[in-house]
C-alpha cells in the first residue's frame, strides 16, 4: 500500500491563538509545535507563492501542529498582506468540513458552544440502513472563523454493505 493514511489536514484561521484556544477547549486538541511563530521571517515570496499556491504578496506568519486524539493532526496556519474568502458551505467545490469522533455527543456539542462554536442544529440521529443505529447521532456547527465541523458518534457501528471493499477509520472501543 503506498498511501497509509491522512496525516493530517490544514486549515487558515484569522487568529491563531483564538483558534488553538477554541480546538483546544472544543475537543482536546494538544500544541504538538510551532514551524513558524510571529517572530521568524514569514514564508512569502515568489518561490513560497508557487509551493503553496498563495496570491502574490500573501505571507504565512504562523504555522502550528496541533494533535488530536487517535486521528489525523491539525496543521493551522495563519495569513497576512492577502485578501481572505469566506469560509465555504457544503455545497462548495474542495474541502468543506472536517467531522470529529466524539464518544458523548451532548457532552461534545456543549463544550463546543462553550468554546465559542454555534451549532447549526441541534444533535439528531444518524439514519438510513447503513449509518443509522441506537445512538447515532451528528451535529454540525461552524467555528468562531467559520469553519464547517461535524461532530458525529456512531456507537452502533456502520452496517457495511457486502461489496465494501474497506471500513472507515474509527477509533477502538474504550476499554
Amino acid at each position: 500500500m503506498i498511501t497509509r493514511g491522512i496525516d493530517h489536514i490544514g486549515i487558515t484561521v484569522p487568529d491563531m491563538e483564538q483558534a488553538t484556544l477554541f480546538l483546544q477547549e472544543a475537543f482536546g486538541a494538544q500544541l504538538a509545535y510551532d514551524h513558524i511563530t510571529p517572530d521568524d521571517p514569514p514564508q512569502e515570496g515568489p518561490e513560497a507563492e508557487r509551493k503553496l499556491g498563495l496570491r502574490t504578496g500573501a505571507k504565512v506568519i504562523h504555522i502550528r501542529m496541533l494533535s488530536l486524539g487517535e486521528s489525523a493532526s491539525m496543521e493551522l496556519f495563519q495569513y497576512a498582506n492577502t485578501a481572505q474568502s469566506e469560509p465555504v458551505r457544503a455545497s462548495d467545490y474542495g474541502l468543506q468540513h472536517m467531522a470529529l469522533y466524539v464518544d458523548d455527543m451532548q457532552k461534545a456539542a456543549q463544550r463546543f458552544k462553550e468554546a465559542g462554536g454555534v451549532l447549526l442544529t441541534e444533535p439528531g440521529a444518524l439514519s438510513g440502513h447503513i449509518e443509522g443505529g441506537e445512538g447515532n447521532q451528528f451535529v454540525y456547527g461552524r467555528a468562531p472563523w467559520g469553519m464547517l465541523i461535524e461532530l458525529i458518534s456512531y456507537p452502533a457501528g456502520i452496517q457495511y454493505p457486502n461489496h465494501s471493499e474497506a471500513k472507515r477509520w474509527t477509533p477502538r472501543k474504550k476499554e
